[in-house]
This record gives C-alpha cells, sequence and structure tokens, in this order.
C-alpha cells in the first residue's frame, strides 16, 4: 500500500517570515514543498490582505509560494458564512483583505438590518463604526470575528488588534463573538476541507502554542513547533499540551522524520 504524502498547515509570521524578512531555511522549505508536490497551506489570522497581496510580500522575502497555497481567517470567515447562510448579508469592519472575501461568496455588506456584523482587523478604526457594530448587535445581529488576537505587530510598537476591538464591542452588548481564526479548530478544518486532505495525513507547523499548536491539536493534527517566533523550548512545559516535534527553525525539519 503506498503511504500517502503528508500534507502541511504552515504559520506565516514567526515560521517563514520576520517582518519583511525571511527566516533562515524558508526559502528551502517551501522549495522542497514545491519540488516533492506536497499539498500545503500558509495559514495566517492575518485578516488586512488579499492572498494576492500576501503572495506578493513572500515572493519580495524570496518565497516563492503561489496565491492558491495560502489560506487567511478572512478567507475562512467567508467560507464559514457561505456554509452558514449562503448569499447573505453582513456589516463588515475590515479591511480589503476581509472585504473582498465576503464579497466573493456573493454577500451583501450593509448596515442595514445584516444577518451578521463581521469583525476583523483594519488600520484605523473608526468610532463611528463600532458604535454602529454594538447597535446593529444589540438589533440581533449575529456577531462574528475573524481571529482573537489582542495586538498585532508594527514598527513603532504593538498595535490593537481584533480581540481589543471584539472586547469592546462585546462589553458594550454582552454578546461574545465567535472567533474563525487560530486557534478554532474550525479555521483548521476548513484549510484541510480546502486542501482535500484528511488531518491524520498533515501536520500544522506553527511558532506559537496559544494558537498554532492548540489550534493543530485540536484538529486531531501532529504538530511542529518552531522557535523563531513567540515561544521558546523552555515556556513548552507551562503548557499542559506539547508538540510532537520542535525544531530551531523550518530549515532543520527533515522530511523523513514525519512520514
Amino acid at each position: 500500500m503506498t503511504k500517502v504524502k503528508k500534507s502541511f498547515l504552515i504559520d506565516m509570521d514567526g515560521v517563514l517570515l520576520h517582518g519583511s524578512k525571511p527566516i533562515p531555511g524558508a526559502e528551502h522549505f517551501v522549495q522542497t514543498l514545491l519540488a516533492e508536490k506536497r499539498k500545503f497551506l500558509v495559514v495566517t489570522n492575518n485578516a488586512l490582505y488579499t492572498t494576492r497581496d500576501l503572495a506578493h510580500r513572500l515572493q519580495l522575502a524570496g518565497l516563492d509560494i503561489p496565491e492558491d497555497n495560502i489560506y487567511t481567517s478572512a478567507v475562512a470567515t467567508a467560507q464559514f458564512l457561505d456554509d452558514q447562510l449562503p448569499q447573505g448579508t453582513a456589516f463588515v469592519i475590515g479591511e480589503v483583505g476581509l472585504t473582498e472575501a465576503i464579497h466573493r461568496i456573493g454577500y451583501v455588506q450593509t448596515p442595514v438590518n445584516p444577518d451578521y456584523v463581521v469583525l476583523g482587523e483594519t488600520n484605523s478604526y473608526s468610532f463611528d463604526q463600532i458604535t454602529i457594530a454594538i447597535r446593529l448587535i444589540n438589533d440581533g445581529a449575529r456577531f462574528i470575528a475573524t481571529n482573537p488576537d489582542l495586538t498585532g505587530p508594527s514598527e513603532q510598537g504593538v498595535v490593537p488588534a481584533t480581540g481589543a476591538m471584539a472586547a469592546l464591542i462585546e462589553a458594550a452588548t454582552g454578546k461574545t463573538p465567535l472567533y474563525i481564526g487560530k486557534p478554532n479548530p474550525l479555521m483548521m478544518r476548513s484549510a484541510l476541507n480546502y486542501l482535500g486532505v484528511h488531518s491524520e495525513d498533515s501536520y500544522m507547523i506553527g511558532d506559537n502554542m496559544r494558537t498554532d499548536i492548540l489550534a493543530g491539536i485540536s484538529a486531531g493534527m501532529d504538530t511542529v513547533l518552531v522557535l523563531t517566533g513567540m515561544t521558546q523550548e523552555s515556556d513548552i512545559s507551562d503548557f499542559p499540551y506539547r508538540p510532537k516535534f520542535v525544531y530551531n527553525s523550518v530549515g532543520e525539519i527533515k522530511m523523513q522524520d514525519l512520514e
């Protein structure tokens, strides 16, 4: 019986990139995936940018990853909405990565009696938009957020992210959003379905125990932690779960170990 080639879901920031710079060994790792015709997706909670934008960002860093191999929390959110209520309506707070994904599934974006309020990351949160969202949720719109990240990085330091804004809206409405992105295994399941692969034949590679590794384990996948991002080796014992493999970086991953 022929062994199934392992597939991979791979976090982006802290695994393949640091800011705009590739992590040493990432280019070789990506080339290996492509040469061996592995099924893989770069899976990111980043909902600011379209998959095309992110493919361009990766290519500028020397990582030639096709747009079809990128899966964002915005895409996962749009897929969830399409599965739950096709051709619905939503009031959306977010950038083009989210608004385009929701347009693509045929949703109308409107502040008039929407089925959903959808919150994502944006570079300029508007008090007026937040106020509209609060009123719509109080009037019965269902509350969805792309991911629970409280902060994000910028060149000037941390900035508030989706989870922080969602907490503000939750405090004002008493309604907790459904978060689609990591660590919710829903995003992992959606990504696996997109690839057409099974969890038992796939690995989640990430740098964050709280999001990447927890999401992978919760979705029934084996996991690989790399030590080039959020989690250090000394942190692993703080958690009640652990990754199957730990590497210093993706450049040290040996495919034969993972088969």
